[in-house]
């Protein structure tokens, strides 16, 4: 098992209601037509995790992605794959579907943004709010 976390905030153009994506960035702004993206200001993007961990998402492991916001959690699980490129500055993009870009974390999630929590979404509306995301890939 390995894990990855992730830190982000909130902004008050957060409505996380795409259906078939969800996306944590490092850009530090966000217009009202980012309606996958969850949290803004990531501490860190795909070209900064680890080489093992990009290995394992390649290799087709599957992945757990734990969202925390103050005592709320919610939990997304998708897949890798051996298409995986995992090289992008500051997106990262987990997608309900199998397509993959270079943003593309992981595949086959069972949950888009518009799945996520709304508690945890009427939460990152406010840019004071912190986000920890925990990625754990295992078998």
């Amino acid at each position: 098992m390995m894990r990855e976390i992730i830190r982000c905030r909130g902004h008050e153009n957060v409505r996380a209601t795409h259906k078939s994506t969800l996306e944590f960035t490092k850009e530090n702004y966000l217009t009202p037509r980012g309606d996958c993206i969850l949290c803004i200001e990531a501490d860190r993007g795909i070209n900064d995790l680890s080489e093992d961990f990009k290995r394992a998402l390649r290799a087709g492991k599957k992945l757990l992605i734990r969202i925390r916001v103050g005592d709320l959690t919610d939990e997304v699980l998708a897949e890798g794959s051996p298409e995986l490129i995992l090289e992008h500055e500051y997106s990262m993009v987990i997608r309900k579907s199998t397509y993959v870009d270079a943003r593309t974390l992981a595949i086959r999630a069972n949950k888009a943004a518009r799945d996520i929590d709304r508690r945890i979404v009427e939460l990152l509306k406010n840019p004071e709010t912190i986000a920890e995301i925990e990625l754990v890939v295992f078998d």
